[in-house]
C-alpha cells in the first residue's frame, strides 16, 4: 500500500504542483492549495492508528475587534487580540499533524495589526491554505496589494441587498460592492449570507450579485440566537430548504454544518466529523468545537496538539456520561 501511495505522490507532484495529503477514516486526501484541487482515494481503509490527527480545517478568531455592530454576530464582545509568533507556532503543529487548511476570522481580522504579516508567513511557512472571512469594508487597494500571493480563498458577507444590506450592518451597500470588487482580484472568493426573515427573500438577488463578480460559492449561514436576535426560525427554515431545492445558479451552494439538518448535501468525508473534521480558536487562545461552542480549552505552552487531545478526552468523557 505504501509503495502504491508513493508512486501516486510523485504522479500527482510532478503533474500538478507539490499536493498535501491526510490520513483518515475515509481514505486518503491529496488537497493542492494553489487550485483548490481535491483527491480522495477511498479505495483505501487506513487503519486508526495512522489516521491525521490534526482536523482537517481549523478557523482562528485573530481578534474580537469590529468597526460594524451587527444584531446577529455571535462572536464575543470583549477585547481578545493574538499574537502573530503564537498563531504561527499553533499554525506549523497543525500543519505537521494533517490539517490542509486555516480560516482567519474575527472580529473582523483586517483590524489585527499584524494581520498581512499573519498571513504571509501562514502561506510562507506551512503548507496550509489560507483563507479569511471579512465584511469588505477595509480592502483598499494597498491592502489587496500586499496580501496577493498569500490568500489562497477569502468569503465576504452579504446578508442582503441594498437597504436590507445597509439596515443589519450599517454601512453603504455600494461600499460592500467596491469590497467584493476588491476581493475578486485578490483571490478565488466565495460569499457568505446569514439568513434569517428579511434575508431569505434576497437569497435569488445575492445569487445573482455572486455569479456577477465571479464568486465561486454562496456560502448559506441559517442565524443563530444571540442577546439581540433568536435562531432562524422554522418557517423561515422551509422556505430555505424550498430554495435550495429549486436552485438552478451556476454559483456552487455550501451551508455551515449548524442548520444544515432537512437540506439535501453532498458530504465526500462522511466518517470524518467533529473535532476531525473542524475546530476553532478564538481569539483567547481557547480551542473549541466550533465557534458557537461554549466548551472549550486553553491551549496554553503545551500547544495546540495538547489541547487538542484534552478537549477530546473530555467530550468522550461527557457523551459517556450522558449514555
Amino acid at each position: 500500500m505504501m509503495l502504491i501511495l508513493l508512486l501516486l505522490w510523485i504522479l500527482i507532484s510532478g503533474e500538478l504542483g507539490v499536493m498535501k495529503f491526510r490520513i483518515g477514516p475515509n481514505g486518503v486526501h491529496f488537497f493542492d492549495r494553489n487550485t483548490g484541487l481535491n483527491v480522495l482515494l477511498d479505495e483505501f481503509c487506513p487503519h486508526q492508528t495512522v489516521w491525521s490527527k490534526s482536523p482537517r480545517q481549523v478557523s482562528v478568531a485573530l481578534t474580537n475587534l469590529c468597526d460594524l455592530h451587527c444584531a446577529h454576530c455571535f462572536a464575543p464582545k470583549h477585547k481578545a487580540l493574538l499574537h502573530a509568533d503564537q498563531v504561527l507556532t499553533w499554525l506549523k503543529e497543525l500543519d505537521t499533524e494533517g490539517c490542509l487548511g486555516i480560516g482567519f476570522g474575527g472580529g473582523e481580522p483586517t483590524l489585527h495589526p499584524d494581520f498581512v504579516d499573519i498571513c504571509k508567513r501562514a502561506a510562507g511557512e506551512t503548507h496550509l491554505a489560507v483563507t479569511f472571512t471579512t465584511h469588505g469594508h477595509r480592502l483598499t487597494q494597498p491592502l489587496v496589494k500586499n496580501l496577493k500571493g498569500s490568500i489562497h480563498f477569502a468569503r465576504i458577507s452579504v446578508d442582503g441587498i441594498g437597504h436590507t444590506y445597509e439596515e443589519q450592518r450599517g454601512r453603504q451597500f455600494s461600499s460592500l460592492l467596491r469590497g467584493i470588487e476588491s476581493i475578486a482580484k485578490l483571490s478565488p472568493f466565495g460569499i457568505n449570507i446569514v439568513i434569517n426573515e428579511r434575508t431569505i427573500f434576497e437569497l435569488d438577488a445575492v445569487a445573482e450579485l455572486a455569479q456577477q463578480f465571479g464568486a465561486s460559492e454562496l456560502l448559506l449561514l441559517p442565524q443563530q440566537a444571540t442577546n439581540a436576535v433568536a435562531s432562524m426560525d422554522e418557517l423561515v427554515g422551509r422556505e430555505l430548504q424550498n430554495w435550495v431545492s429549486n436552485y438552478r445558479g451556476k454559483v456552487r451552494l455550501a451551508i455551515s454544518e449548524v442548520g444544515a439538518s432537512g437540506l439535501p448535501i453532498c458530504d465526500p468525508l462522511p466518517n470524518e466529523t467533529g473535532l476531525q473534521a473542524y475546530a476553532h480558536i478564538d481569539a483567547s487562545g481557547i480551542l473549541r468545537t466550533s465557534s458557537y461552542s461554549t466548551t472549550g480549552m486553553d491551549i496554553e505552552e503545551t500547544g495546540v496538539m495538547s489541547a487538542l487531545k484534552r478537549l477530546r478526552n473530555t467530550l468522550e468523557i461527557k457523551q459517556g456520561t450522558q449514555t
